[in-house]
């Protein structure tokens, strides 16, 4: 669910055009009822709003850069930031230009347009820019496949017979109630069903004791599907069905090959940057590997020590404005991350992003889910403890192609 920056970029771009410009004429058309069709009153609106339009532009532009015109609360907030600052700044462009001097009574003149001349515009850009230019945002950014697989697909697959049987290496080994597990993968799956994505069932690998934890199986990145190797020979044979799947959808195949190893669980995409863990399932030549797959595809892949938890995943995820979460006592590294938030519980370092606003994760881990309530998400919560126990996460039990 991240976004690329060439897209983030273009959405920006026309989300900027089509808020100012929605605007600018919804000005010009007022001023031409206002004044009996008058083309010379149109005129001089249009010169007295163009500055003020380019500098909302530049406003709205801005916001979208940053990830915020994705919520609903961040396009508001630009709407209003460009209904302030863009007539403010654009009347006194105006009279400036027009060699009024700089005095005492200036900016309270200037600020007064507000509820004047300038009323309209402010109205018109707190109404558009969290509806037009949200929408127009929302369309483009939003992140899909580049290949023939249709948007918001969840590749999920069954628990297998013999699922207590799923190795651990960080935590010691409980047991594992397989009934209680096979409701609780019942209601992960119908998760994503209730959001809108379409869950597609990878064939069933009965005697793979971590089948379930599909992702580590496979890298999806755009129209690229990255066949892992793991560092657990035992785990090797998982890829056989998944890699059936994405053939049949149409993506292009790379493989990790020996004597590189890489688990799906050890890749976090996060817009063109793409960090990899190397721990004890993802080796050095993985790494490399995976690397030579994705750089001519203008990602940028960033080696990630991961010595505390089975997977990268296991320790960090990220919000869908870019943010990397973690836990401190797990993450070995969190400079290496451009944005990181520390969140209060280990069992909330892993979210899904269901859509730019709306988050997937633990029912373990409700401080954490709380504060990400706060940044403004909506959090839906699944119980998932007997995956916990084998060190699954709400990240490792699907790969999302959409």
């Amino acid at each position: 669910m991240s976004v690329s920056w060439g897209r983030r970029l273009l959405a920006s771009v026309l989300s900027g055009l089509a808020s100012a410009g929605l605007v600018h004429l919804a000005m010009l058309t007022a001023f031409w009822i206002a004044d009996s069709s008058n083309p010379a009153i149109t005129g001089a609106a249009h010169q007295y709003f163009l500055s003020a339009s380019l500098i909302s532009f530049v406003v709205v532009f801005a916001f979208g850069v940053f990830g915020l015109l994705g919520r609903w609360w961040g396009a508001l907030v630009a709407g209003i930031v460009a209904g302030i600052v863009a007539p403010v700044a654009g009347t006194s462009v105006q009279v400036l230009t027009q060699g009024v001097p700089i005095d005492e009574t200036f900016v309270p003149s200037i600020a007064s347009t507000l509820l004047t001349v300038n009323f309209g515009f402010l109205v018109a850009t707190i109404a558009t820019v969290p509806t037009v230019g949200r929408l127009v945002y929302r369309s483009l950014a939003a992140e899909g496949t580049t290949g023939p697989s249709e948007a918001r697909v969840a590749l999920v697959r069954l628990p297998a017979k013999n699922l207590a049987e799923g190795q651990t290496t960080h935590i010691e080994r409980s047991e594992i109630d397989a009934d209680l597990a096979d409701s609780q993968w019942d209601a992960y799956v119908a998760a994503f069903a209730e959001h809108g994505w379409t869950t597609q069932e990878v064939p069933y690998a009965e005697r793979l004791a971590d089948s379930v934890f599909v992702e580590d199986a496979v890298v999806v990145v755009g129209g690229l599907a990255i066949i892992a190797r793991s560092g657990s020979e035992a785990r090797r044979a998982e890829t056989d069905g998944v890699e059936e799947v994405l053939v049949a959808r149409g993506y292009d195949i790379e493989r990790v090959t020996n004597p590189g190893t890489l688990d799906g669980g050890d890749v976090l995409v996060v817009g063109d940057t793409v960090y990899v863990g190397r721990s004890s399932r993802t080796n050095a030549d993985g790494i490399a590997q995976f690397r030579a797959f994705l750089t001519p595809r203008g990602y940028d892949v960033v080696a990630v020590p991961v010595t505390r938890a089975l997977h990268l995943k296991s320790t960090v995820t990220a919000l869908p404005d870019g943010t990397v979460i973690g836990h401190d006592d797990l993450v070995d590294e969190s400079r290496l991350f451009t944005r990181f938030l520390p969140v209060p519980e280990k069992e909330g370092v892993a979210v899904v992003a269901l859509d730019a606003e709306t988050l997937l994760m633990s029912a373990a881990a409700p401080e954490t889910a709380e504060l990400l309530r706060e940044l403004g998400y909506d959090v839906v919560t699944v119980d998932i403890s007997e995956f916990e126990k084998l060190e699954g996460c709400v990240t490792c039990l699907s790969v999302r192609l959409g």
